[in-house]
């Protein structure tokens, strides 16, 4: 996390009314809500693990494989692949 100087960014005025309730101390200041990214959407982990939840899912419903035989096959535990299985995400 990059910190910043108050004094450097924000006006005098603000920074002695902010001291009114916290003096000293690290002050977290999140983004705005329209500024954050979903999990993985940078990265591209979001779309692997859809591609490999399709994947399991297909295997699946084509009787191909079974959960445990699933679980063995991407190291996962029979819980999380009836999770993906049975989730109604296409």
């Amino acid at each position: 996390m990059k910190y910043t100087n108050a004094s450097k960014v924000l006006p005098e005025e603000l920074i002695m009314e902010i001291q009114k309730y916290i003096q000293g101390e690290t002050l977290y200041i999140p983004k705005q809500q329209t500024e954050y990214k979903d999990w993985g959407s940078l990265s591209g982990g979001r779309r692997l693990l859809d591609q490999r939840n399709t994947a399991i899912r297909n295997a699946f419903l084509n009787h191909s494989n079974s959960i445990e035989e699933l679980a063995r096959a991407y190291f996962l535990s029979a819980d999380t692949i009836k999770r993906i299985v049975y989730s109604h995400k296409k």
